[in-house]
């Protein structure tokens, strides 16, 4: 399988190769012949389009193709740091990264150099992945779990020379970042949250956690393996949805790939009485990518509560857009932590999350 090089990943691709791209990072169809109904829109056979999202997926362009779920709404995910010692860096990368619960770590460029998030059945599971962690690597952790979210969505057109993530959004409106607005609202998160699934959808989520697959019939594949019905497969998928257990169903791009390879977390101390209102205005920029709201932790030093999110594809642009937020949105102390390097990035372990942890 090849991986193209940033600069030449469009080589050999074209108009309708752009449109799966940009166009079905989402709206999937959820019946039985889903590509038929691709192939419709774009003008083009049905195979066709099955074999253009394999070359897509081998390429490295999509990482996969199927459902994208949401494992703080299935069980009890947190954002966690640890302030590792450059010269232990790799040993304490080893053990956070031995967890199969440790689904993604990065470096940033901060005092707090390691972040990753962990993501199991229970709230006292993930707390005990936690409390292991300090003990093996002799570093405070620091606990960030989601308490408020405002607006995730990773999903931007990304077939473009855009600067920085959905930029071409805000063009297509009025020319302001307020007249090309998406939509922002407040959604409490549990701690304890865990699966209220059926056995179907258990089993549902465990067989499409790492893609679909690529075939005309993908959903009755999948009805196949969990020895079900495709009538119930696709009602199940459908209810998964409305509940949010799944955020959509498309490709899912690879940002590094198509370009967007800077990109930066930037915390910021917002007023208690306004993280609601700012976070919701601060979330519908639609340069803003990702914004939630997570614990200060003022015994740890960490007094920071909103985070957002900038993708770009040259780290000028994003500053420049942080400079934008801190001006006429967010005039209050903040850090700009960039990542600087990918230490694990993989899907979440749904079978700690819908069967016995």
């Amino acid at each position: 399988m090849r991986s193209p090089a940033v600069d030449d990943w469009r080589e050999g691709l074209d108009g309708v190769d752009a449109r799966l791209v940009d166009e079905y990072q989402s709206g999937f169809p959820v019946e039985q012949r889903p590509f038929r109904a691709v192939a419709a829109d774009l003008g083009v056979d049905e195979s066709a389009v099955l074999d253009r999202v394999r070359r897509l997926r081998d390429r490295g362009v999509f990482r996969r193709f199927g459902a994208v779920l949401n494992p703080p709404v299935i069980g009890s995910s947190t954002l966690a740091a640890v302030r590792a010692p450059e010269d232990r860096f790799d040993e304490v990368a080893a053990v956070v990264n031995g967890y199969r619960q440790v689904n993604h770590n990065y470096r940033r460029d901060h005092e707090w150099n390691m972040w990753f998030v962990v993501t199991a059945g229970t709230r006292g599971r993930r707390d005990e992945i936690l409390a292991d962690v300090e003990e093996r690597t002799d570093c405070d952790v620091l606990n960030l779990p989601m308490l408020t979210d405002y607006y995730i969505d990773l999903e931007f057109p990304v077939f473009n020379d855009d600067a920085f993530a959905r930029e071409g959004v805000t063009r297509s409106g009025a020319g302001t970042a307020a007249d090309a607005a998406t939509e922002a609202s407040a959604t409490r998160i549990s701690e304890d949250a865990v699966g209220d699934l059926s056995a179907l959808e258990a089993r549902l989520l465990l067989e499409i956690q790492d893609g679909f697959p690529l075939t005309a019939t993908p959903y009755r594949d999948v009805a196949d393996a969990v020895d079900a019905d495709v009538a119930d497969v696709l009602a199940a998928v459908e209810r998964l949805a409305d509940t949010g257990c799944i955020k959509r169903i498309g490709c899912v791009v690879n940002h590094v790939v198509t370009g967007f390879r800077n990109n930066c977390m930037v915390v910021w101390d917002v007023p208690d009485d306004r993280l609601d209102e700012l976070g919701e205005r601060v979330g519908e920029l639609p340069y803003v990518t990702l914004c939630y709201h997570r614990p200060r932790r003022p015994e740890q030093g960490w007094n920071y509560s909103l985070f957002t999110m900038v993708h770009g594809r040259e780290a000028d642009v994003v500053d420049a857009k942080i400079d934008e937020l801190a001006a006429d949105y967010l005039p209050f102390d903040h850090e700009r932590l960039y990542s600087t390097e990918t230490l694990k990035q993989t899907g979440a372990q749904y079978e700690d999350l819908v069967g016995d942890d």
